[in-house]
């Protein structure tokens, strides 16, 4: 029954998942590749596609609306801040690498916006770091994941309680960062 879950609407809430946080969805379902419950190139495929779309979400919220969203957060004012002098110095490298460093993933998307820079250019290197991203992260995770396979199967009678315990932890995470959003 789990397993018929997890196939069915795996994908969709991968995609889902990295369009709302990233990391935490990517290593569980790259741990359910793993466990042959999804394929690795799919998982990596979707991964793509979730923060692909967030990134390009927050990108036009930035160029159309990044003023007053900054005014509305202000905890996001002091990343703004940061991320639009750090773009100024680099912006083709932050472009393509600010979803590796955490706490950049949605305030740099916004400052992008927000600078003017090239909607085409950002679509471009954008797919590229998202690729990178999705596809490096997935196979890391995949990799390493099967070089546990031994601590795994002595896991694996604990394994409902694992990805429970996983997807317990992605929506308190998911929460808290909604709750934080609206507060700050």
């Amino acid at each position: 029954m789990l397993h018929d879950l997890i196939r069915q609407f795996g994908y969709p809430a991968l995609i889902l998942g990295t369009f709302l946080e990233g990391e935490v969805s990517l290593l569980l379902a790259a741990y359910l590749a793993v466990r042959d419950l999804l394929q690795i190139e799919w998982v990596a495929l979707c991964a793509f596609l979730g923060t692909f779309a967030s990134d390009q979400l927050w990108f036009h919220l930035g160029r159309h609306h990044g003023r007053a969203l900054l005014a509305r957060r202000p905890r996001w004012q002091p990343l703004g801040e940061r991320a639009s002098a750090l773009l100024r110095r680099h912006p083709d490298l932050w472009v393509l690498g600010f979803r590796f460093l955490y706490g950049l993933r949605t305030v740099m998307p916004l400052a992008i916006g927000l600078s003017g820079y090239s909607w085409r250019r950002y679509l471009l290197l954008d797919a590229i770091g998202a690729g990178l991203w999705a596809g490096g992260l997935s196979l890391l995770a995949y990799s390493l994941g099967h070089a546990m396979e031994g601590l795994l199967d002595e896991l694996r009678r604990y394994q409902l309680y694992l990805l429970g315990g996983l997807a317990l932890l992605l929506t308190l995470t998911w929460l808290y960062r909604r709750r934080q959003g609206r507060s700050g």
